[in-house]
């Protein structure tokens, strides 16, 4: 009897698990309470896969939820059947096509991932590893109080 049979075996990373995978980072990570891990795993992973040409930078969009409401881009990155937006660097305002605005129509396939299966997946396709911190329990800062009268400055 093999003795690893018990175990699952984690997902080839072909282009379409990997789109799905990040997918469905992507989703959790909107509604998470420490999202940064998460954005940070969806990056890495898109950037491995244009390096690997897995997947390709087609334009800049409008953000649709801009920081300090000014105007600011995105890049689209086509992976597969999935869309997903990066940040932009420099050189894509000089080389990638401004698309405008999003095409609020335009959605991605549904998938059905878990999510651990999902972090599972892109962690050893990107070799980014999660600190252990309890998320339940966050870091909390003493408030510090100033003394009636002091500057805050």
């Amino acid at each position: 009897m093999d003795l690893d049979s018990n175990k699952t075996h984690p997902l080839p990373p072909t282009i379409e698990n990997l789109s799905q995978a990040i997918f469905t980072v992507n989703r959790h990570a909107k509604t998470a309470i420490n999202p940064k891990f998460l954005y940070k795993l969806k990056k890495t992973a898109i950037d491995k896969m244009i390096q690997e040409k897995k997947a390709t930078k087609t334009g800049l969009h409008f953000s649709r939820n801009p920081r300090f409401s000014q105007q600011q881009s995105d890049v689209l990155v086509k992976c597969g059947d999935y869309t997903f937006h990066i940040p932009p660097t420099k050189e894509d305002f000089q080389r990638l096509p401004h698309l405008g605005h999003l095409d609020q129509h335009s959605r991605n396939p549904k998938t059905r991932m878990p999510l651990n299966t999902a972090k599972k997946l892109l962690q050893e396709y990107t070799g980014l590893k999660e600190t252990k911190q309890n998320p339940h329990r966050p870091e909390r800062k003493k408030p510090t109080f100033k003394k009636l009268g002091d500057s805050f400055f």
